[in-house]
């Protein structure tokens, strides 16, 4: 069944008259009939209940019964009529409301339950909340951009939903002495969490927690306990670039600029890049880029459109021995390799004569040489000018002997493909 709403044979209910509307804030006292003549009230008033409870409410008329009598009242939920059997008359000025097993409120403001005269007029209002209480919050994690802030979030239970307005506070002391402070800026980065923008204390541990509450009970989370530079992150690296290297066709080069929010600071930095082709959402992660500010992407497919992020973890901060944490990665660049000069499987372009040293034992070396540097992406500090120099030659002398000295399979002189 929908939350709100009772059983089901309240379910059966019929629509009001068309001037009510489908959903009211929730109604609070007794309001005056439409005439004016009459008032009435509903006991008990903005009741609590778990779900799957029971409700026993009446709604008694004050004034002249001749003008407003029980046996003309009833019931509206949220604006939907209840079914006749669910009420009965207890006396001339008072009707009786009976709900079975109901389910959580649709509103967290709490479901409108109105007592009605004859003509559709409204004679009084309650609020109904059923729910559940709190359940215990956990999974609390927190992190610090300047060393000076702490934004923490949090998740709000095994089950999450209470069906009842339900108040997050996220509290936090220094661990052996101070008072209990509260956190203030809530909702930063999402629906449960807080920000505490200043007046932190460095080199000594915190204690940090979460309480809930609402209209049937509270619960607390477990207590984190912190240290503010074992938790420093950083906006992504900035001034991300992307470029060629030159004519070789399976390489980008990679570079951008150290997070300068903790550049006061002493610290160390690892980086990592990740990378995809533009018709995929398959990320390859570089892990081994250290400390370093710049990166050889190699073994690329040639022509082709490539995305590249990359982020930060600043660690050793002050001397911790925390790992640090990463911070998000920056927006994608693009950037595309180089058209191979060299032939496609079956392409019928132009290939090398037989009898040139191109397998002989140096071409083998320095084909083990490629391999062992392009396992390892470029990222490490070695030198690239000898391998560039290799490269480039390799490649010209390659289009220079499909140009002048190649043949097809068939005899037939080709044409290099671009």
């Amino acid at each position: 069944m929908p939350a709100g709403r009772p059983g089901p044979a309240a379910q059966s209910a019929r629509r009001p008259p068309p001037l009510l509307p489908l959903l009211l804030l929730c109604v609070l006292g007794a309001p005056r009939a439409g005439s004016g003549a009459h008032t009435a009230v509903i006991s008990p008033q903005d009741p609590t209940l778990l779900i799957g409870s029971s409700l026993q409410a009446t709604c008694s008329v004050h004034g002249d019964p001749s003008g407003a009598t029980a046996e003309g009242l009833y019931w509206t939920l949220n604006g939907r009529r209840l079914a006749p059997e669910l009420s009965r008359v207890l006396n001339a000025s008072t009707l009786a409301l009976a709900l079975a097993n109901l389910n959580g409120s649709r509103q967290q403001s709490g479901d409108n339950l109105v007592c009605h005269a004859r003509d559709g007029s409204i004679l009084a209002g309650s609020c109904l909340y059923v729910g559940l209480p709190p359940e215990k919050p956990f999974n609390i994690s927190c992190w610090s951009k300047n060393m000076k802030d702490l934004t923490c979030r949090w998740t709000p239970g095994a089950q999450g939903e209470t069906f009842l307005h339900t108040n997050y506070s996220l509290k936090y002391k220094l661990r052996w002495y101070g008072q209990d402070n509260t956190c203030e800026e809530y909702h930063t980065v999402g629906p449960h969490s807080c920000h505490i923008p200043k007046d932190l204390a460095l080199f000594t541990p915190y204690e940090i927690w979460v309480e809930a509450t609402n209209r049937l009970g509270s619960a607390r989370s477990d207590v984190l306990t912190l240290d503010i530079l074992d938790v420093v992150t950083t906006d992504p690296p900035p001034d991300v670039h992307v470029s060629r290297v030159g004519g070789l066709e399976d390489q980008l080069s990679v570079r951008w600029v150290s997070p300068p929010a903790l550049k006061d600071f002493l610290f160390q930095a690892k980086y990592q890049i990740r990378y995809r082709v533009e018709d995929s959402v398959d990320w390859k992660v570089v892990d081994d880029v250290s400390n370093q500010t710049s990166c050889r992407l190699a073994g690329l497919k040639p022509g082709t459109v490539y995305f590249v992020q990359v982020r930060c973890n600043p660690f050793g901060i002050y001397g911790s021995k925390k790992a640090g944490i990463w911070s998000e990665w920056s927006h994608p660049t693009a950037a595309s390799t180089p058209r191979s000069e060299r032939p496609g499987p079956g392409g019928g372009a132009c290939e090398p004569r037989g009898g040139e040293p191109s397998s002989g034992p140096v071409r083998r070396e320095l084909k083990q040489f490629l391999g062992w540097l392009k396992k390892h992406a470029y990222c490490s500090n070695l030198s690239f000018r000898l391998y560039d120099q290799w490269r480039a030659w390799m490649q010209k002398s390659h289009k220079t002997r499909n140009q002048d000295e190649g043949i097809l399979p068939s005899g037939r002189r080709g044409t290099t493909r671009g």
